[in-house]
Order: C-alpha cells, then structure tokens, then sequence
C-alpha cells in the first residue's frame, strides 16, 4: 500500500515544531521513529494531511540519571535503552522491555516517546511506565507542563496531550533501596504483539514485606492498565508464593481483554495471569538482590 498524499515539514526548533501543529490542528502528525505511523499511513488507517518530522529538532534524544531521575528524551531509540549501562545496573525493568520491542531492525528506529505517544494498548512500555510510576514532559505553545503516567492514557491511541503538544520527555524515579522490577511478554512469536505482557516494580521494607508496589498490563483493556486489586491485595504482605498467585490471579481478573487472532478473551485473561505472577517473582528476586 501507498499512503496518501500529505504535506512534510522537518522543523530545526521545538518551537517550530509547536507552531506547525498550532498552524494545523488535528490534520497533523508527529513523525519520531516512525514504526506505528508509517505502517498504518500504507493501510490508509491514518491520512494525516501534514506530517511534522522531529528528528532534526534537537535536545529531545538522550538517556540519562539527573536529580535523582532517570531522564529519557522523547526522542531516544528503543537501541539507546538496550546500550544505556545506567538502564541495565537501576532500571533493568526497561532492558527486559527495550529488548522485546519487536526486532533489532525497528529497535534502531523506534523511540520511547513515540511508543507511550501512540497509546497503543499492545506497546510494551505503557504498562512498564505505569508500573514505574513515570512522568511525562510534554511541551506546548505556553511552556512545560507534567503529567503523571497514571493520568496520560485516556483511550486507545489517544492520550492526555493537546493538539498542540509534544512530549518531550520521560522522567523515572530512582528506585528505592530494596527494589526490583521485571517486564514479561508473551507472545506467538518473536517480534509479535504480546497476547499478554505483565510489568511489576515493588519495594521491600525492612521485614521482607512489600512497602509499595506497582503493576502495569499489555494488551489486555482497551488502554494500558495497572491491575490495582493486585497491587493492593499484596501491598504490606509477606510475598510468599501463594500470595503472589493470589495477586496475579486479581490482575487476571481485572482486565478485560478482547477475543481476536491472538486468541479468546478467557485464554489472555489465563495468560495475563501467567505473566503477572512471573513478572512479580522476577522483580522480587531483584529486590532482595539489591
């Protein structure tokens, strides 16, 4: 498939960049890497009448611990991630995600930014940034503004942003000592869209029991979710393996998926419910290792 015809601009500023898409509202697009809106411009399931290519706008790429935080530019490639030696030793949780986002090839291309920025509910890193309580940057006509990870996503492939916004940057909060987090997919093939994926990011305290804990679902709501009965039937309990099948089987239940190719609603709510009690057994190993 061919897209359709469409006017391109490669701004040099962000400035420029907002101004394009005050200029142009809903007709316009944001080009990062380009590895959910080219392929859907083919199948003409998105007709933008104004692409807005940011990759020559500088300052928006990067990643990199400042102010106790973990700062990601929106721009950063799914590669940056696999490379960054910070990700790997503090937040192994975006390894295990940076490295199941489909193959080598789309990684040197896809952003981060670009995969929380297009909502998709089957993306990999919306269920990690839900479980690692992120904040997003976004930048628009009147300055800077913050939204909290648990506020961004409002429905399938819409987000919190305005218009004219763009987001700049992700922000992650160092963990706490005792901390572990994991990202498990599952999926029919390598590269695929995960039947189900399962982040979970928890702290323990001083007895061994679980002082917080967050957990974030791929591919099973009609946008990414965190399963909160889980989270709160484990917060403040020894994390003993039956309380951990008792969470993930909550996240099971809480999720509602749909019946496609990938397999009937009742088979994911099974696997959501496999991957969120592997997720939490890696991430609890890596909190007593910490």
């Amino acid at each position: 498939m061919i897209p359709g015809p469409f006017d391109y601009h490669a701004p040099r500023s962000l400035a420029e960049a907002i101004g394009l898409l005050g200029a142009h509202g809903f007709d316009a697009k944001l080009l990062a890497g380009g590895q959910s809106l080219i392929p859907m411009m083919k199948f003409r399931l998105a007709e933008p009448a104004v692409i807005v290519d940011l990759n020559r706008v500088p300052g928006l790429d990067g990643v990199r611990e400042q102010d106790g935080q973990l700062v990601i530019g929106a721009l950063a490639r799914e590669a940056d991630l696999e490379q960054a030696a910070v990700v790997a030793t503090t937040y192994p949780i975006l390894l295990d995600t940076a490295l199941v986002v489909a193959d080598p090839l789309v990684r040197n291309l896809a952003t981060v930014g670009g995969n929380l920025a297009h909502a998709d509910p089957a993306n990999d890193h919306p269920a990690t940034m839900l479980a690692l309580g992120a904040e997003l940057t976004a930048t628009g006509p009147t300055g800077e503004r913050t939204i909290p990870i648990d506020d961004f996503f409002v429905d399938t492939f819409t987000t919190a942003l305005e218009p004219d916004e763009i987001l700049t940057a992700i922000r992650i909060p160092r963990p706490a000592p005792r901390s572990g987090g994991a990202y498990v997919k599952f999926e029919r093939k390598v590269g695929d869209y995960a039947i189900a994926g399962a982040a979970a990011h928890l702290t323990l305290d001083d007895d061994g029991r679980v002082a917080a804990v967050r957990i974030g679902l791929t591919n099973v709501n009609y946008k990414p979710m965190r399963a909160t009965q889980a989270e709160a039937a484990l917060l403040g309990q020894e994390p003993t393996e039956d309380a951990i099948r008792a969470a993930a089987q909550l996240a099971s239940q809480e999720c509602d998926p749909s019946s496609d190719l990938r397999g009937p609603a009742d088979y994911k709510r099974a696997v959501a419910r496999t991957v969120t009690a592997r997720a939490l057994r890696r991430a609890l190993e890596r909190a007593r290792a910490a």
